[in-house]
């Protein structure tokens, strides 16, 4: 099961062929920073495989993974620039361009994918990220494509928020997440991505929190023994490109490229749905305990802190998360 989220021979093949493609083909070049072998590339390769197949050769993608051409900061500039023209990029560029409106970024807010996604595509405040992201970036919005949602691991067993005071919890340094955990009582440690283990290793932190893909490719069993599933944050990829190149296609091309991207995107989702649950038993299997909390009183007390980043939200946001989830609650 593993090998299906390893990066194959076919997909190393198919990204050779576009690279060597007809000289004459207009070349698409869609960056995303994970290293292969997840959904992300996933996605990437069906949207290639669909341009390549559409297009009749017109146009070919150039799938760059691995954050080969730098961080989202710097594709976000060449994508303002018109320097490159797609990427599968995170939420950087809503906090960039569209602040405001960034309600998914937002720990406990959006207790499903579906509920976020309907929020950013069929709301009055998604259109208005949308606009503002293409007035102040030159950025031309597609939709967000799913990551699975953020959990906590911990070294000890967590039930309730009550047995989160005093936990020492590592946290990226994202000031609204820090605010969040603080809020619901933990002891907050900003250390970098790749220290994680040995904070853990070395007692300076008892838990932290990502999703399930964290834990696993971290080997996070050696040093933890719970996975808490709080989840608290979805916190999506978003298909993007540049405003400066879309505008020079042609209305047939742009209708195909956006029906190439939406099915990429499903597929994408169906991929990490798949993973998801790989993950958890492999999780399982190496001797990690999920505790399935009910989290509705983790989000009773996230409220304070949740409440103080809605605050800075635009008029008709919180209207537009609750109308968001409310259509898309069974």
């Amino acid at each position: 099961m593993l090998a299906r989220y390893a990066p194959g021979i076919a997909g190393t093949l198919l990204a050779a062929a576009m690279t060597l493609g007809d000289a004459t083909a207009q070349t698409i070049e869609i960056h995303n920073t994970m290293s292969p072998g997840g959904s992300e590339e996933a996605a990437l390769q069906r949207f290639a495989e669909i341009v390549a197949e559409r297009s009749g050769g017109e146009m070919e993608v150039n799938v760059i993974l691995g954050g080969q051409l730098g961080s989202e900061t710097d594709v976000l500039q060449l994508l303002n620039l018109g320097q490159t023209q797609m990427a599968l990029t995170g939420g950087l560029f809503m906090s960039e361009y569209a602040p405001e409106y960034d309600a998914v970024s937002v720990p406990f807010v959006f207790p499903t994918f579906e509920a976020a996604e309907h929020y950013l595509m069929q709301t009055d405040s998604g259109q208005a990220m949308q606009d503002q992201a293409r007035e102040r970036g030159s950025v031309v919005y597609f939709g967000p494509q799913m990551r699975g949602f953020r959990h906590m691991t911990s070294s000890r067993e967590i039930n309730t928020p009550e047995d989160l005071q005093g936990l020492r919890m590592r946290l990226p340094q994202i000031p609204l997440w820090v605010d969040v955990w603080e809020t619901l009582g933990v002891q907050a440690v900003v250390i970098p991505a790749p220290d994680i283990y040995l904070a853990m290793r070395t007692g300076q932190v008892e838990a932290h929190e990502n999703s399930l893909a964290g834990p696993y490719t971290r080997q996070m069993w050696e040093v933890q023994d719970y996975i808490i599933t709080t989840g608290h944050l979805s916190f999506p990829w978003h298909w993007i490109a540049s405003a400066g190149w879309w505008d020079g296609l042609s209305e047939d091309q742009q209708t195909m490229i956006r029906e190439a991207v939406e099915e990429a995107r499903q597929h994408g989702i169906e991929v990490e749905l798949e993973a998801e649950d790989y993950y958890r038993n492999a999780l399982i299997e190496n001797g990690m305990t999920f505790i399935d909390v009910d989290q509705a009183p983790f989000r009773e007390a996230a409220a304070p802190a949740v409440d103080r980043a809605m605050a800075e939200m635009a008029e008709g946001v919180a209207e537009d998360i609750e109308a968001a989830i409310a259509a898309t609650s069974n």
